[in-house]
């Protein structure tokens, strides 16, 4: 991996921008990749938590060592223990090898669990015994094993909000965020939009540029997709259109519309909002991408309606005005009045 001007390119593709936040990111994964400390990647999903994990691979002493990816919300429960740890044969139905885990893959190297904050309490349990003794048993087995692996996690999720309804360990928390580097949403880094646009255009080997139109349609977008967004919408530009000019109508609708919101004029714009926010979601977090996408406003309209007062705020949502703290502060509210 290496820096250059306005990125930072990993084994597998570059964090693009030159917005403070982003040199910040920047400085950040060049702080701690040589060290041996756990690391948690926050954000929005589409910000690129993987990509800046992978640059911290990359970087650090590990990079000739494997690295292994796990999205801990796409496996269910009973089979998440398996795939981190590994089985032994007869371990339960279907288990009919021993089969190596991801810990043990990814030995010598780096192991990026995605998603953590959708991991089950019984996992996060053992995680936290992996992490503390630096050993592991195969689910079935009594046999220890020895590993040798950097953790990096991420999450789209607010921790410190699941820590206060129970869904999240404190303790594993405390473990995995050792240092946190917040990946910053699109929207926050306007100024970084001429730069993601030719760079994705030319990683495409595409020779288009967007007119002085479809430039400004793709500005006051506010991409709550984030830049997985922003490149799904160009590679199906670049499609659309024949010559070298990409028009506002090779743009997706919602671009056009400028708005990353549901509208309020019926059934049928519901529809289409949620067309979009299931093909921008990944393919296991549809469900958290629409709530994603909904609470932040939700919250501001509630917090506007109760003038600032967090307390009439979270009774009238029906949840823990702690909570409610904490959702403020994911979602840049939290200067809304305290009362």
């Amino acid at each position: 991996a290496r820096l250059r001007a306005g990125a930072l390119i990993g084994e597998a593709g570059e964090l693009v921008g030159t917005d403070p936040a982003m040199q910040a990111v920047y400085k950040r994964i060049g702080a701690v990749a040589g060290t041996p400390v756990s690391v948690l990647l926050t954000g929005e999903s589409g910000t690129g938590k993987e990509l800046a994990a992978r640059a911290i691979h990359a970087h650090s002493d590990r990079s000739g060592g494997p690295f292994v990816a796990v999205n801990c919300a796409a496996l269910p429960e009973t089979l998440l223990q398996s795939e981190l740890f590994g089985h032994e044969r007869g371990a339960f139905t279907g288990a009919t090898a021993r089969r190596a885990g991801r810990f043990e893959s990814a030995h010598g190297g780096t192991l990026f669990l995605d998603e953590i904050g959708e991991m089950p309490p019984a996992t996060q349990v053992v995680l936290l015994r992996v992490l503390e003794d630096h050993a592991f048993e195969r689910v079935g087995g009594t046999e220890t094993g020895a590993v040798d692996v950097r953790v990096i996690a991420a999450t789209n999720q607010d921790l410190a909000a699941r820590i206060a309804e129970g869904r999240f360990r404190k303790d594993l928390y405390y473990r995995l965020n050792v240092v946190s580097i917040h990946l910053p949403p699109l929207r926050e880094r306007p100024d970084d939009l001429p730069l993601l646009v030719a760079h994705f255009l030319q990683q495409g080997g595409v020779r288009k540029t967007p007119s002085q139109e479809a430039m400004e349609a793709l500005r006051r977008y506010p991409w709550p997709g984030n830049v997985r967004e922003l490149r799904n919408a160009l590679a199906r530009a670049a499609v659309l259109a024949p010559g070298d000019a990409i028009l506002p109508g090779h743009l997706p609708r919602e671009v056009l519309e400028g708005t990353g919101r549901p509208g309020l004029s019926g059934e049928s714009g519901l529809d289409r909002w949620l067309d979009q926010r299931i093909a921008q979601a990944p393919p296991e977090g549809i469900h958290e991408a629409v709530l994603e996408a909904l609470e932040r406003p939700l919250l501001a309209k509630i917090m506007a309606l109760t003038e600032g007062n967090q307390v009439q705020a979270a009774r009238r949502l029906g949840i823990h005005r702690t909570t409610l703290r904490a959702k403020l502060e994911r979602y840049g509210l939290a200067g809304r009045g305290e009362a």
